[in-house]
């Protein structure tokens, strides 16, 4: 069994506006650099393979969690939010409730007008996973909300149209047990700021 954990980045000030960031290339604010020295990763992460989505708020997080070593991953880059990038959800439902409402109802298959599908991102996601199921081990990569979200919907059969079975909220990381096909055989939430064996 293969073991990953995707770890979300630390906060930009995007973040802190709740404001929809997809491809738009934000660095972290000086609160999400100085929240990254009160995580705790598993131990066994610190020996495993380390990997990073191209955005510069991921690699800023692996670099400050002592990761500089971690290899680019393009499949790793934050769910496109086409045209609602910079905006709020607040904003958008408050522009079109009926549309915003109607979107969110497709859950998996929301797609932003311009933009990419949770399933999208799950799709260009299997033939990493199944990479890293080919390398074995462990592994680490620095990713997004998006990105995390999508994982754990394709690994626990999440609709998206309701709130996830288990958090995905907060600072945190999701650990998954890929098998040898690269599917996921078990999902769980690391809670980063918890003290960790």
């Amino acid at each position: 069994m293969t073991r990953l954990l995707l770890v979300r980045h630390a906060a930009t000030a995007w973040n802190l506006e709740r404001r929809l960031q997809g491809r738009t290339d934000v660095p972290l604010c000086p609160e999400g650099r100085a929240e990254i020295a009160r995580w705790r990763l598993p131990r066994w992460a610190e020996h495993a393979r380390a990997w990073t989505s191209p955005m510069l708020r991921a690699r800023e997080t692996a670099a400050l969690l002592g990761r500089r070593d971690a290899e680019v991953e393009p499949r790793l880059v934050e769910m496109s939010w086409g045209l609602w990038e910079g905006r709020t959800l607040r904003e958008l439902r408050e522009a079109d409730a009926r549309r915003a409402s109607a979107l969110e109802a497709l859950g998996f298959d929301l797609e932003p007008p311009g933009g990419e599908s949770p399933r999208a991102v799950a799709e260009r996601l299997a033939p990493f996973f199944l990479r890293l199921a080919d390398l074995g081990g462990d592994h680490v990569a620095v990713t997004h909300k998006g990105v995390i979200r999508a994982a754990y919907a394709r690994a626990s059969g999440w609709d998206m149209r309701r709130k996830p079975p288990l958090p995905l909220s907060g600072p945190l990381a999701l650990l998954l047990e890929l098998d040898a096909r690269g599917c996921a055989r078990s999902a769980a939430p690391w809670p980063l700021l918890d003290p960790q064996p």
